[in-house]
């Protein structure tokens, strides 16, 4: 193991981690330098870089866990970048209790004297309360260490000794992992970000907020793959195959996202109810349609014409490109859905990005991407005592 650790890679990984903590200090000290002047704009801010930050580490665990359960050779290649990204989960949790201390500047549920005066909210009540929203963030994030922690150790343990045969553990805590994740994320979805309209609600709107973190993963990791590509491991064992499944798993979940964006879309216009109209008409208003126009484009059109291709999916850099492109679209998607949020039902408010929206995308991303990189120089960068790596090594051969 150790002529893997001790590697070339390392002190790219190293610059990584310098230049995404200056980075994060910076934004950090900006957005908290801000908060005095505009507490409000702080929150408000601060939400979407978050929920940004926290689906690339969350949608990294549950990705680790789908590769557990399938067994695919496109995810051994991944596996130490998702489990890096997972172990992460501690820092994201810190990153939201800032959170709780703005609840009623981002929340009108969180205000008595609007609650007071609105029948609906009075009979969400008994759920949307600061007490137990803080409760259960807590039970949440308790879940998802406890899975991330688990699945990390044994990776460890298995570095250290080659396991013997097959080991089922993996699979066997996956699959209860990836329903706990699915219901976790669903209740997590509704709490942090459709309860900013509380008078509005979608079933789809969990799975679409699962699929967006996944997506945001996956995208993440092969961009960091291609990163790492010319280093030690990878060069000689990592090949354009590796990469094309990757494409075509990006490929799929592009088109879901997609799909189910479309559909919740559908559903409200065929219904035309006066109760879900308003959370669209804020979104496709005052600049805001533009918005979504280039998300339709830059999320969904151009990605999904892009990876019809088998060539740029075994073309390193051209893939990693439009990986990184849709990372960057996330976090659109990200803002978007939250941030037309804050008018709660008035007037639609127009389009603006405000400076300080800029500082908390730096700031979080830059102090989580360092962490993440601090975390992957930790072990080695592929998990050659996988009874399957060698399966894995040889796919990639057989294309």
């Amino acid at each position: 193991m150790s002529e893997l650790v001790a590697d070339g890679g390392l002190e790219r990984l190293r610059r990584g981690q310098s230049l995404s903590a200056i980075a994060g200090v910076v934004g950090l000290v900006l957005l908290v330098g801000g908060a005095f002047g505009n507490p409000a704009q702080f929150f408000r801010s601060y939400l979407p870089a978050y929920i940004f930050v926290f689906g690339l580490a969350l949608g990294s665990l549950a990705l680790l866990m789908l590769q557990h359960m399938t067994g695919g050779a496109w995810g051994m290649m991944i596996r130490r970048i998702l489990e890096a990204a997972s172990r992460t989960l501690p820092l994201v949790a810190v990153m939201f209790l800032p959170l709780l201390f703005g609840l009623r500047h981002l929340y009108i549920w969180a205000v008595p004297e609007i609650v007071a005066s609105d029948a609906v909210l009075q009979e969400k009540a008994a759920y949307l309360n600061t007490g137990f929203f803080v409760a259960r963030a807590a039970f949440f994030f308790a879940i998802w260490l406890a899975f991330a922690y688990v699945l990390n150790r044994w990776s460890a343990e298995q570095d250290l000794e080659a396991p013997a045969g097959d080991q089922p553990k993996f699979r066997v805590l996956s699959g209860p992992g990836l329903v706990i994740y699915g219901l976790s994320v669903t209740f997590a979805s509704v709490d942090w970000v459709m309860s900013l309209d509380p008078h509005w609600f979608s079933t789809i709107f969990g799975m679409l907020f699962m699929v967006g973190q996944v997506l945001s993963a996956l995208a993440f990791a092969i961009a960091m793959l291609a990163v790492c590509a010319p280093d030690e491991p990878f060069h000689g064992r990592l090949k354009a195959a590796h990469f094309h499944d990757l494409g075509k798993l990006m490929f799929a979940i592009v088109m879901l996202w997609a799909y189910l964006g479309f559909s919740q879309f559908l559903i409200v216009w065929a219904g035309n109810l006066p109760e879900e109209i308003p959370w669209f008409l804020a979104r496709l208003n005052g600049g805001w349609q533009w918005i979504a126009l280039v998300i339709v484009v830059g999320h969904f059109a151009l990605p999904f014409l892009l990876l019809l291709s088998s060539d740029l999916k075994r073309n390193v850099r051209a893939l990693a490109l439009v990986a990184a492109a849709i990372v960057v679209m996330r976090f659109i998607d990200t803002y978007w859905l939250i941030v037309p949020g804050f008018a709660h039902g008035e007037d639609p408010a127009a389009f603006y990005l405000h400076w300080m929206d800029v500082a908390a995308l730096v700031g979080l991303g830059g102090l989580w991407l360092a962490a993440f990189f601090r975390l992957l120089q930790g072990r080695g960068r592929l998990p050659v005592n996988d009874p399957y790596f060698k399966d894995a090594l040889a796919h990639g051969g057989h294309h």
